[in-house]
């Protein structure tokens, strides 16, 4: 609440996993635009993103979409795309929840180097299929934004 963060396009904050004490009081406290519900297609952990979904529409905040991470790999022998976890779940939570679903991206051992080097996947290897697809999610994301912010002047305007 006391922080200039200066002229933003985005500011993205990283919640703590589950639904407890921290995240609401960040949801009820912080001015969100929105909420992007981020998976694994586990089923344990599509159980929390279930309770993630509806506390964020008990405050009010409007759940932009759910994307999935690692949802399979692409073996770098074959370049075949595997499945690590059954059946599309971070898709079929967004349908049930009526939100939309961003994308899924895979599960790569260059996104984690990036992330401890400093250096992320899309800069590291921008043409990869990993690159790919955070940059898919990544515009998925955005015109989900830029949708909610002409809803809200329509809103403001029939005022």
């Amino acid at each position: 609440t006391r922080v200039d963060w200066g002229e933003l396009d985005y500011l993205i904050v990283d919640y703590p996993p589950g639904t407890g004490d921290i995240q609401l009081t960040l949801s009820q406290q912080a001015p969100l635009t929105g909420a992007v519900i981020v998976t694994t297609p586990q089923e344990i952990a599509l159980a929390d993103e279930r309770r993630a979904i509806r506390m964020f529409q008990a405050t009010g905040v409007p759940v932009l979409g759910v994307c999935e991470t690692m949802s399979y790999f692409i073996c770098d022998g074959c370049g075949k795309r595997h499945d690590i976890f059954p059946g599309n779940g971070g898709r079929r939570t967004a349908e049930k929840a009526g939100v939309p679903f961003l994308g899924a991206a895979p599960i790569d051992p260059a996104v984690a180097h990036g992330g401890d080097t400093g250096k992320p996947i899309l800069l590291a290897q921008p043409d990869s299929p990993v690159a790919a697809a955070y940059r898919e999610i990544a515009s998925a994301l955005a015109a989900r934004l830029a949708t909610l912010h002409l809803m809200r002047e329509q809103t403001e305007e029939n005022a």
